[in-house]
């Protein structure tokens, strides 16, 4: 099974079990309406989706503020969406579950998932990347037989 993983934000982090990760910056240019941000987004999952067949992504229950939380809802919105469209199954995965997978506890720090990461061999380029790495492991280790149990569920 080919898998995306996504940490969705203003920054948002990707990995593809068929290679190729980074982080898609969506920030609107000066100049820019705010909804540039939803256009980057939907190109860039567009390009991803043509090679996927299950996406994962960084459930997040609690924002710091509420931009950051509204932003967040967009995209995961957007995200389904596609997804619903091109009948491909996801599913979001809390942060403490990735966190508990990769550093052994749900209360790891974002260093200490950069940690974990960069000790599995990567070379994460920022926090949002090495959380999309850290799902993508979860995701292989826990989805890539069969679909998971509630795929399109919200968790």
């Amino acid at each position: 099974m080919r898998i995306l993983s996504l940490d969705l934000g203003t920054k948002t982090g990707y990995a593809h079990s068929d290679g190729g990760s980074g982080v898609w910056n969506l920030s609107p240019k000066r100049h820019e309406s705010q909804g540039m941000r939803w256009r980057k987004f939907r190109q860039h999952l567009n390009d991803m989706l043509k090679t996927v067949d299950f996406v994962a992504y960084e459930s997040v229950a609690r924002h710091l503020g509420t931009h950051a939380a509204h932003i967040y809802g967009g995209l995961v919105a957007i995200l389904q969406e596609m997804c619903e469209e091109r009948r491909i199954d996801y599913m979001g995965v809390p942060v403490g579950t990735i966190k508990k997978f990769i550093c052994g506890r749900g209360n790891g720090s974002k260093q200490d998932v950069i940690d974990a990461v960069k000790n599995m061999g990567h070379s994460p380029l920022d926090d949002n990347h090495a959380d999309a790495l850290a799902l993508l492991h979860y995701a292989i280790e826990n989805f890539d037989d069969a679909l998971p149990k509630g795929a399109k569920d919200e968790s």
